[in-house]
């Protein structure tokens, strides 16, 4: 096996995300009344949703189909799929960590959503009969059991929704603990090497042209995160996906730090500890591949964080941070054979749950490449739904 990583291993999306592995994140993001709060919410460069203004007729059309998902049938279809990958994979990781002793900081101790409102938290309890129905374990805590459970927190919160299933790691970690298991299993990984052209022959792809020569090709992967729409050409289908652009601030351990991860949901900011660092980190920004930081929506993660915690930021700063996910319009990833090609598959618009959908990924890439029998239903992420 050959992996051609343009950056290098872990430099991308993976790189400065909060660690989470969360199957109860599986409500997707397209869900009723999105569209109104997402309205209000470009009103404010602030907001936990961006949108650049500009002229982008791929984006306007994300967005159309989007927000035409919108609507509790496709929500609970698309929450069904994103849950069941999720759910899969968080036992993968397990099982992955525990049999090869990867040292990535695995700690399987639950997650809160804390809430400051109680109508916010009261709203937020319509998806759990949807997680019930995934086998997702879901415990609604009040301010008392929260402020036991979370002494980091300020006083006063209205309570939280816990999930004991869910866990954390440190990512950079856990992509170099991958990248040693490849090519301690004989693989080459190739850092620093941009795919150029796929050439077909009678049998499919027989080659894979890259800025650094060609490589013969017997199966391939296109797994290229936020950067996929960019083969639409070499694969000959459509892929809809748009960068969502996404923040963190690193920092020294504060004192009291968070026992568990936490999503502050009001603002929409995820809080991640680990025995030596700090990470603050969301937002959703649609505005093309612009690298820039933008002070504006770093400080809004301090600013959020604030309300909630005693200690929001850590006594000095390590890393300011900025990616893209790879977002899809029914928040799905698209793993599978691309239609027409009999060796070409694709694993790639993982949203924001590449981490927690990793492992899952992995193991049904393989059973469709080696034509084993998928430990999950493979429909819902089918290349083909996308196809013309």
């Amino acid at each position: 096996m050959r992996v051609l990583e343009q950056g290098r291993i872990g430099g991308g999306a993976s790189h400065g995300n909060c660690g989470t592995i969360t199957p109860s994140h599986a409500p997707p993001l397209a869900a009723p009344g999105m569209v109104g709060q997402a309205l209000r919410w470009m009103l404010s460069p602030s907001a936990p949703l961006y949108i650049k203004p500009r002229w982008d007729p791929a984006l306007m059309r994300w967005l159309r189909t989007a927000a035409g998902r919108c609507n509790h049938r496709d929500w609970r279809a698309s929450g069904l799929a994103k849950g069941a990958m999720l759910k899969h994979s968080r036992a993968l990781i397990e099982e992955l960590v525990s049999s090869h002793a990867l040292d990535c900081g695995f700690e399987p101790g639950g997650f809160h959503y804390v809430f400051r409102r109680a109508r916010a938290l009261e709203k937020q309890q319509r998806d759990l009969p949807l997680l019930a129905e995934l086998g997702i374990e879901a415990q609604v805590f009040d301010g008392a059991m929260l402020a036991a459970d979370e002494p980091a927190l300020h006083p006063g919160m209205a309570g939280s929704l816990f999930f004991p299933g869910d866990a954390q790691l440190r990512p950079e970690r856990y992509t170099a603990e991958l990248a040693r298991l490849v090519r301690a299993a004989g693989g080459v990984i190739e850092e620093g090497v941009r795919v150029t052209g796929l050439h077909r022959g009678r049998h499919g792809i027989e080659a894979v042209q890259t800025t650094e020569g060609r490589h013969r090709a017997g199966k391939v992967l296109v797994a290229l995160g936020a950067w996929s729409p960019e083969f639409e050409r070499m694969i000959r289908m459509p892929i809809p996906i748009q960068p969502g652009k996404g923040y963190s601030i690193t920092y020294e351990r504060p004192v009291l730090a968070p026992r568990r991860p936490l999503v502050l949901k009001e603002r929409s900011v995820c809080v991640t500890a680990w025995a030596d660092g700090y990470r603050l980190g969301s937002t959703m920004e649609f505005s093309g591949y612009d690298d820039r930081l933008n002070r504006t929506r770093l400080d809004a993660l301090e600013r959020g964080a604030a309300e909630y915690l005693q200690q929001p930021v850590g006594p000095s700063k390590r890393e300011e941070w900025c990616g893209w996910r790879p977002m899809t319009p029914d928040d799905l990833p698209l793993i599978g054979r691309v239609p027409g090609n009999n060796n070409l598959w694709l694993a790639t618009g993982h949203g924001m749950m590449g981490m927690g959908m990793s492992a899952g990924t992995g193991r049904l890439v393989a059973d469709l490449v080696c034509g084993r029998e998928p430990a999950i239903d493979p429909a819902p992420y089918a290349p083909a739904r996308f196809a013309r």
